[in-house]
């Protein structure tokens, strides 16, 4: 039975822009399940699956309905033991709970910034006014000065990125040998702003830029397959 996966696209329905659904579409890919892609923008998510969640993704398996990319990656492993763990045992899914934490608190603080108004332009105009509105209640400051902070922010992304790329010396991904959930959290993040924005803020020969290409070029180029922004 094929998983139906609901995510987020702006005007540009090839760009579905959402680091939390590219974890989840990531996961799936990597558990080898078969799934199809329905995309929705920001004013439509009520309307999902009967309005079960304010935000994507969300996954229809069977009777099964689920929001939430962590605990859609939990499912699955609980739900297929039999393909590929994403967590490889309690001690990762403990483990990815910190990389997300991280990456929510770091990157995703950084990026909500250095995007803000690429994915603004990005949008179907009936989503625009829904996403100052958001943005500005989320972030606590008007929409001009959130973008103000784009430059500062771009300054010091690479720098968010040392835990990253230290840990990278000794291994090849943040799950070890080979990628894990950990790894497509950072992945989405990452993504997101390969997708909406034009800053260039991984460095060619950067340890992290290379990881990067790697994860693109997983589940047969499931990331390069949408189109970088610009």
């Amino acid at each position: 039975m094929t998983i139906i996966l609901h995510e987020l696209v702006g005007a540009d329905t090839s760009r579905p822009f959402s680091p939390h659904c590219w974890k989840t579409a990531m996961s799936l890919a990597h558990k080898g399940l078969p799934f199809e892609r329905k995309q929705v923008c920001f004013t439509k998510v009520p309307e999902v699956e009967g309005g079960v969640s304010k935000t994507v993704p969300v996954i229809r398996d069977g009777s099964q309905v689920l929001s939430d990319s962590f605990l859609i990656a939990a499912y699955l492993d609980e739900t297929y033991p039999d393909k590929p763990s994403l967590f490889g045992g309690e001690g990762g899914q403990a483990m990815a709970r910190f990389v997300e934490a991280w990456s929510q608190s770091t990157l995703h603080a950084a990026l909500n910034v250095i995007a803000l108004q690429e994915i603004h332009d990005g949008l179907a105009p009936e989503d625009q006014a829904y996403f100052v509105h958001s943005r500005e209640a989320r972030l606590g400051k008007t929409f001009a000065e959130i973008a103000a902070l784009r430059d500062a922010e771009i300054a010091g992304f690479s720098a968010k990125l040392t835990p990253l790329r230290v840990m990278l010396k000794s291994q090849p991904w943040i799950g070890g040998s080979s990628p894990l959930f950990a790894d497509y959290i950072v992945f989405g993040a990452l993504q997101w702003v390969r997708l909406v924005s034009t800053a260039r803020l991984l460095e060619p020969g950067d340890a992290v830029t290379d990881w990067f290409e790697r994860c693109l070029d997983l589940h047969d180029g499931l990331g390069r397959s949408a189109p970088a922004a610009g």
